[in-house]
């Protein structure tokens, strides 16, 4: 039995960071997730995509992101069950709760943060004739971004109207020899500023931009030579060492769906007004995973609604304890043993 204060199910941006708030309040904290390393689908699906919107970050990849969570929270010492899923969970007489994944391992925890983003996931693919033969064995179909030294001098084709199809194109598009972008409509999905750069770089001729059309098929023995498109009526041939259609993805709960919380679109519900707990005391559910009215599915959302979580949890933990907020320039980050740093002391010091 792994003893724990709070269980964090998905080891996303928003659990690793659940344990850096979790820490500062002295609580203790173990993760389950089905990926065999942390950092959900930022280290799964895309860690050399950039992203903008970190604070204090102009622009970050979203592996080094990863890597640089895990070792905010390295000094508080998390556990982690990898490559495992939570299957059930028994809520006991004590407010208490015991989770179990599918390999029957048991975490007993006072409050359970879900925090599993899209869920399981999987990609939305076309449907088209001998895709299942190309996406194979690097025969050229390709769902997800992970390594953009891969596309290097290649040709790529990529489809979809909205931020992963538009962000891709312009970050490829000083990997590949030629970078094509197919979307079956003329307006996008995306943010306006990455549909802008998309322009400029088709005006300069670093993307070639086909709309509203559509990939119809593909050409090739052994593995993608070239693609065929279909645009207002007419069929044209693009060479392709790759097509990469980016649909977005189909989320699925998994076993949490039976766990008899209130979901919605399959998402979990939550008070945003207090804590973000769901209608069941003590199991909370952050970041991408949850709904309520006004919801953004944004990193930095779900480090500021971890953060409140990780309070409400403290105060559960300590009925009647009071905590006093400290900003960590005056009180420092301690471990779980107590110590600061000389400077942190020394900083301390010079303010009191």
């Amino acid at each position: 039995m792994i003893e724990t204060d709070i269980l964090i199910i998905g080891a996303g941006p928003t659990g690793l960071f659940t344990v850096f708030e979790a820490g500062l309040l002295q609580l203790k904290c173990h993760i389950i997730d089905a990926l065999p390393q942390p950092g959900g689908q930022l280290a799964e699906l895309y860690p050399k995509k950039p992203i903008f919107d970190i604070p204090g970050y102009p622009e970050v990849l979203a592996g080094d992101l990863v890597t640089n969570l895990m070792e905010q929270i390295k000094q508080f010492q998390p556990g982690f069950t990898l490559g495992q899923t939570a299957e059930t969970i028994d809520k006991l007489e004590d407010g208490t709760f015991i989770v179990t994944t599918n390999e029957g391992v048991k975490h007993h925890a006072k409050a359970v943060a879900i925090a599993g983003g899209l869920g399981t996931f999987e990609p939305r693919k076309p449907i088209l004739k001998d895709i299942e033969f190309y996406e194979k064995e690097d025969r050229g179909v390709d769902y997800f971004v992970k390594d953009p030294e891969k596309y290097r001098g290649k040709n790529i084709v990529i489809s979809g109207g909205g931020d992963s199809a538009l962000d891709w194109s312009v970050f490829l598009s000083n990997v590949a020899a030629s970078v094509t972008l197919v979307h079956r409509r003329n307006e996008f999905r995306g943010a306006l500023d990455s549909v802008e750069k998309v322009q400029e770089l088709k005006k300069s001729g670093k993307i070639k931009l086909i709309t509203p059309a559509e990939v119809i098929g593909f050409k090739g023995a052994e593995r993608i030579e070239s693609v065929d498109i279909e645009i207002n009526g007419a069929r044209m041939n693009v060479v392709a060492d790759y097509f990469i259609p980016l649909f977005g993805l189909t989320p699925k709960l998994g076993a949490i769906a039976n766990w008899g919380l209130e979901i919605e679109k399959n998402a979990i519900k939550v008070n945003n007004a207090l804590d973000y707990q769901t209608n069941i005391d003590g199991i909370y559910a952050i970041g991408d995973v949850n709904t309520y009215p006004g919801k953004l599915k944004l990193i930095l959302c779900g480090f500021h609604e971890a953060t409140l979580m990780c309070q409400s949890v403290y105060n559960r933990i300590n009925p009647g304890k009071r905590y006093v907020l400290k900003y960590t320039t005056v009180s420092g980050v301690d471990g779980f043993d107590g110590t600061r740093k000389e400077s942190e002391k020394a900083v301390v010091k010079s303010i009191e």
